[in-house]
């Protein structure tokens, strides 16, 4: 009798109750609620962290089971923040602008409108004019819809570049770190029009929302949340059945796959544009949080970091990914936050804001080494399966079939 998908795979339950269970203990010892226990930038830092999840996902699903190390995919995390930032600061800027104009002595035409709000969000690059990728800036559907297709479109095309060619390996790492570079150097630039170094700035005022910050980390760590589930459910729903076989085929032996008759290229594109359109949603959701977005946060060093959280949580396992990017997250956090002590050696006092970097790095190192499988090896070795007590019975239908006993040494 055939399985459903959920008896198939019964981690996605434990991991949406998990996530149910966090994300109801947070809401509740919230400022907004009234509790005070997680203060309002704490509960921020955990919206934050599940959007770093959903990324890690992303990445796990085109390294870890589709063998393509890519270190491209935070340059589509942040193209996704820059959409939703450019409605942000638009419909921001225009109320500013309205309530400014409300009594002048004469009423502003459209036009004057326009030229202000562009004045004050260009004046610091020394412009007023509009680019013309700010041109559906003022609609929230339609910014809402560039957040998929500009990152979905670009993966498309890179994606189609480099895989008829059968660019594989290191070479298209170099290749994917290489678009990361051009995107973010093309960003620091004023011409861009999307200013320059100064980036999008005070992402998180919500345009016509009256509600406190306290109310407003709370809406996004659900929305996060949400998103962080679907993700899941969705990223589990692709890995499984003949779709998840042929592609973990072609992580394994991409030749054999080919010569099998599959379409590897068109597979890998999937692969590679989905989980793009991804990683921009988390990026969507993300930066409204952290109140800005620079060119800064494209540079290929993101892109290094996500795969090395993917490979401390255990590459090849979807909550494996959870569980790297949340604890070197938040790891992460409370070292460059300043709340761990410096240690004083005497000859030299540590300050660990210095050397988390290198601490992070050894990580990487001792689990490439000593625990390929990550932190998400601990949890297969929980969870496996003991051998029934067959008392000697034959495993297979025919007689003298591997017994329990021999499988056992």
């Amino acid at each position: 009798m055939r399985q459903s998908f959920i008896a198939r795979n019964p981690s996605i339950l434990v991991f949406l109750l998990c996530l149910a269970v966090f994300t109801l203990a947070v809401t509740l010892m919230s400022h907004a609620m009234g509790a005070g226990l997680i203060s309002t930038s704490f509960v921020k830092t955990l919206g934050k962290t599940l959007c770093l999840c959903l990324v890690a996902i992303a990445m796990d699903l085109v390294w870890g089971y589709c063998g393509i190390l890519s270190l491209g995919h935070f340059a589509f995390f942040g193209l996704g923040g820059y959409m939703i930032g450019m409605w942000l600061m638009y419909a921001r800027t225009e109320i500013i602008v309205a309530e400014s104009l409300a009594n002048a002595a004469i009423p502003p035409t459209p036009q004057e409108v326009v030229d202000a709000i562009g004045s004050q969000i260009f004046g610091v690059v020394g412009s007023s004019d509009f680019p013309p990728i700010w041109h559906f800036a003022h609609s929230l559907p339609a910014q809402l819809a560039l957040v998929v297709l500009v990152p979905g479109l670009l993966a498309l095309v890179f994606g189609w570049l480099a895989f008829r060619s059968r660019v594989t390996g290191v070479y298209l790492s170099i290749l994917t770190q290489a678009m990361t570079l051009a995107l973010s150097l093309y960003l620091f630039q004023n011409e861009s029009g999307l200013r320059g170094n100064n980036g999008l700035s005070g992402l998180q005022n919500l345009p016509g929302v009256s509600a406190s910050q306290d109310w407003v980390s709370l809406w996004f760590l659900w929305g996060s949340a949400l998103a962080l589930g679907l993700g899941y459910v969705l990223c589990a729903w692709v890995v499984s059945g003949k779709f998840g076989s042929v592609i973990r085929g072609i992580r394994d032996d991409e030749a054999r796959v080919r010569f099998l008759g599959y379409s590897v290229e068109g597979y890998k594109l999937f692969i590679f544009t989905f989980t793009a359109i991804i990683a921009a949603v988390a990026g969507a959701l993300y930066y409204p949080q952290a109140g800005i977005i620079n060119p800064g946060e494209i540079a290929p060093i993101a892109s290094i970091y996500l795969a090395v959280w993917v490979a401390i949580g255990g590459r090849g396992r979807l909550y494996g990914a959870v569980i790297g990017a949340a604890l070197v997250s938040l790891v992460s956090t409370w070292f460059t936050g300043g709340m761990v002590p410096s240690l004083p050696l005497g000859f030299y006092t540590v300050d660990w804001v210095d050397w988390w970097l290198v601490l992070l790095g050894l990580s990487f190192v001792l689990v490439t080494l000593f625990a390929p499988k990550g932190i998400g090896g601990l949890v297969d070795l929980v969870g496996a399966r003991v051998i029934p007590d067959r008392h000697g019975a034959d495993y297979g239908p025919d007689k003298g079939s591997l017994r329990e006993e021999e499988g056992r040494k």
